[in-house]
């Protein structure tokens, strides 16, 4: 097994390092965040970075880069208090990435990209009409992280949208079904159908698989 050393990683290509600390943590929850600036210009953005943080109330962060690298995304939700997450179908992968692209403030990334903006009643930030699974966020919290000079960006789910036939009768999201897509590292996409799916563990009972 290779054994490197921090201080090996620190002296790599600034790109290399990147892709390799990117995959450490695994496959992640990939999907694109809808805003509008304060003048209602759409803007999209992917995000591998989205985290759950509770179910009540119901909360989902996401990590936001540094202003200067990443500005447009946190600018809107402060100035709207409102965004929407879209989950990624393998269909359309390479429109999701293009929207990573450095564009300019007011640029309407749907239109460049080819996705189309959906509004739906209650929420002025933009859907992505695609996306088998969709939900909209009320801003609760911009978490600073001085460390590195990010935001954890916290908000509370106020609608959401599955289509048909994804939702079983516990609650679960048939997330296989909908084909919403993973990501590692910082360009690598991914779609697998499930693998196990498990019963609430107790201590000194048997796992059993859930298969409902």
């Amino acid at each position: 097994m290779l054994n490197i050393p921090i201080e090996e990683i620190n002296t790599w290509d600034r790109f290399y390092r990147a892709n390799f600390i990117n995959s450490l943590q695994g496959f992640k929850p990939v999907s694109l965040i809808g805003t509008v600036d304060a003048q209602g210009r759409p803007n999209l953005a992917v995000f591998s970075n989205i985290v759950h943080i509770g179910a009540n109330p119901a909360l989902i962060g996401f990590i936001n880069r540094p202003v200067e690298a990443a500005p447009h995304t946190l600018g809107n939700i402060k100035a709207t208090l409102q965004y929407t997450i879209n989950h990624i179908l393998p269909s359309f992968v390479p429109a999701a990435h293009q929207s990573s692209a450095k564009f300019d403030k007011g640029i309407n990334e749907f239109e460049q990209v080819g996705l189309t903006a959906t509004w739906k009643e209650g929420s002025k930030a933009p859907y992505v009409a695609e996306s088998r699974v969709q939900y909209g966020l009320q801003l609760v919290e911009v978490v600073p992280i001085t460390h590195n000079n990010t935001f954890l960006v916290i908000g509370t789910v106020t609608q959401v949208f599955l289509e048909e036939g994804l939702l079983r009768q516990d609650g679960f999201i048939d997330l296989d079904k909908a084909q919403s897509v993973a990501s590692l590292g910082i360009d690598g996409y991914f779609f697998e159908g499930k693998v196990h799916r498990f019963e609430y563990a107790r201590p000194n009972k048997p796992v059993k698989e859930n298969n409902g």
